[in-house]
């Protein structure tokens, strides 16, 4: 079939894209093409779906500095796409498209890393460690990259069945791996996949590693060779032995089991896994240390069509409803939720009216933030000699009032860039400082005493979209580390006779109350993409000058200067604004990294003079009408 006179016909219209023309043209005229690929694009010209065409087309899916994700399942799926539909109704094969999450991304990914790896570690046979998620494909595209790296004569180690994300992190060090890799795409929708890419300290690839890889992408796509081993690469099937390795590693988080064995019995705790990866770990742990745990058996078992829920994310309200339910039945205290790849951790606990609040992710951090640095005072852990060791990270759009704590106690707050590889950096420089690296094989208490004295001790570290670390073992945000940790701080809540929301409101009249909200603007496809960026621009080329009636007295550009952090390390360029107004609120504004959306962050705070419960109706109302105006301000940007 001739395509071209058609795709020709749709540019001179206006109705496809010349990039989408010109990467639809070199993928169907390759020898290379699946059959059923073929057929699919033939069905997709002939019933003239321009705007899925230039959605699947318009552009190459990027590798980026962590890896790639987008759309798996495109919005139209073709007959030849569907074929023999699995037993979830997910199609046989994932969209065709040089936009799309498919086969021939993967291999460029897999490929690309392990001809990074043979020029970084030449002589040598390198191990790459290989998790994936629940979703649709997702096994599929794991095993397509151990082949690929296989292949090119590496070892892979790869999990034999769905695993999570930290524990992809904390293997690629327990294993002295040079590289790691996870197939998910975290809590995004069903329809979509990724492939985020660790190095050999188990963090998200950095610079220079991040280029490296890329470049190597690149050059495979433009038709560079491939190399192929002479002998290929194992395969090693990780299960229980890993599993038990980051469970141990787990335990260490602990920090008063005694007080958890008091508390247990009457702690309760709904626990959710959302159809993800959480359910391997979090069930094992908690009940280890005797917690009072029920498990939602509607979301208990693994699916990648998320059927119980909208979307799989904790931070949403909805993705909780049925374990509040469970809880409500239950007279529950606690429930906790995890994403498909188990690295966030969403909560709602029980107010003194009985009903159940959810909790922002910066709550959540607080919450657990401020009871590790306490309790590690109270065990002289930290103290007056060694405080200014101690260290909490967190992102630039988490909240102050951790800064706050952190500092009150004469502890270091590192802010970063958002995305926790930045957090995982800054435990390698610190591990680096002392001396450290991810092969000592000596204890987690003696490695903590020499940061203490050499370096720098990570106390805590989150950032606001519901992730948290509590320990320099994993480099990633863990929700399975996250569930333990916050189950002890109900725990002491429970303790004393208090609810977690009692806690929380001690925290406020302590160190101020501090408000935020996350306002998103989806822009999905082609035309999306480009209103990202010009919405992006316009606060560069015609910054705002007041909002809610406040100057604008500070505006922080972090694309075009340099900043450096607490340690004297310089910021990475990218393009995120901060709007500071005169009466100390701020708006951060940034395009999200791994969703069609741009995001805007409020940020605002009140000493707590008088009545608590007007404050912060004061200050959230605030923010409410901030959003609304920055809604209406958008529009206008983007006509």
């Amino acid at each position: 079939m001739n395509i071209a006179p058609s795709l020709d016909s749709a540019v001179q219209s206006g109705l496809l894209l010349t990039s989408s023309r010109d990467h639809l043209l070199n993928l169907y005229q390759s020898p290379q093409l699946e059959p059923w690929a073929k057929l699919s694009i033939e069905e997709l010209v002939t019933k003239a779906e321009w705007t899925e065409l230039n959605d699947r087309f318009y552009t190459q899916l990027k590798f980026g500095t962590g890896g790639i994700r987008g759309r798996t399942i495109c919005k139209i799926v073709t007959q030849a796409e569907m074929g023999t539909p699995s037993s979830l109704g997910a199609p046989e094969h994932a969209g065709v498209g040089t936009n799309v999450m498919n086969d021939t991304n993967i291999r460029f990914a897999a490929l690309g890393l392990g001809e990074y790896l043979l020029k970084s570690f030449p002589n040598q046979k390198s191990k790459v460690v290989i998790a994936h998620d629940t979703r649709h494909f997702s096994r599929y595209f794991a095993e397509l990259l151990a082949e690929s790296v296989q292949s090119q004569g590496h070892d892979a180690y790869l999990f034999s069945d769905s695993r999570s994300t930290p524990q992809l992190s904390f293997s690629v060090r327990w294993l002295k791996a040079q590289a790691g890799v996870v197939i998910s795409a975290s809590h995004n929708p069903s329809h979509d996949n990724g492939f985020k890419c660790y190095f050999e300290d188990g963090a998200q690839v950095v610079e220079p590693q991040a280029s490296g890889i890329i470049a190597e992408v690149n050059r495979l796509k433009e038709g560079a060779s491939i190399t192929q081993a002479k002998v290929k690469g194992l395969l090693h099937l990780l299960g229980e032995e890993a599993d038990l390795a980051y469970i141990q590693a787990l335990e260490g988080l602990v920090l008063e089991p005694e007080m958890i064995q008091k508390a247990k019995s009457q702690l309760k705790i709904v626990f959710s896994s959302l159809h993800g990866t959480g359910i391997h770990i979090i069930p094992k742990l908690l009940r280890k240390f005797g917690f009072n745990l029920h498990i939602v058996p509607e979301q208990e078992k693994g699916d990648g069509r998320f059927p119980t829920v909208q979307s799989p994310n904790p931070e949403n309200a909805e993705a909780l409803a049925m374990a509040i339910a469970q809880a409500k039945a239950l007279k529950a205290d606690v429930v906790i939720a995890t994403d498909p790849d188990c690295d966030r951790m969403g909560v709602a606990v029980r107010n003194e009216a009985g009903e159940f609040e959810i909790l922002t992710g910066n709550s959540i951090g607080t919450l657990m933030g401020e009871y590790r640095i306490r309790r590690f005072f109270a065990q002289g852990v930290l103290n007056e000699e060694n405080k200014s060791h101690g260290v909490l990270i967190k992102t630039f759009v988490t909240t102050d009032l951790q800064k706050r704590i952190a500092e009150k106690h004469g502890l270091k707050c590192v802010e970063t860039l958002t995305g926790f590889k930045y957090i995982g950096e800054k435990l390698r420089n610190y591990e680096q400082v002392a001396g450290l690296t991810g092969n000592d094989t000596i204890s987690a208490i003696e490695r903590r005493s020499i940061l203490l004295e050499k370096s720098s001790f990570f106390v805590f570290g989150g950032e606001e979209s519901y992730g948290y670390s509590g320990g320099d073992y994993v480099r990633d945000k863990d929700a399975n580390a996250a569930a333990l940790m916050f189950s002890e701080v109900a725990a002491e809540a429970k303790s004393q006779g208090k609810t977690v929301l009692d806690r929380l409101n001690q925290i406020y009249e302590e160190f101020g109350f501090y408000t935020e909200k996350l306002g998103a603007l989806t822009f999905e496809g082609a035309l999306g993409a480009s209103q990202i960026q010009k919405l992006l621009q316009s606060y560069r080329s015609h910054p705002p000058e007041s909002y809610q009636g406040k100057r604008v007295i500070q505006i922080q550009d972090f694309e075009k200067e340099l900043y450096k952090d607490l340690d004297g390390k310089a910021i990475p360029k990218e393009m995120m604004f901060i709007f500071h107004l005169e009466d100390g609120c701020r708006m951060a504004v940034r395009g999200s990294g791994t969703e069609p959306k741009i995001k805007f962050y409020f940020f605002a705070k009140a000493e707590v003079k008088g009545n608590l419960a007007v404050v912060k109706q004061d200050c959230k109302a605030s923010l409410d009408r901030w959003w609304n105006e920055v809604q209406v301000d958008v529009k206008k940007r983007v006509e």
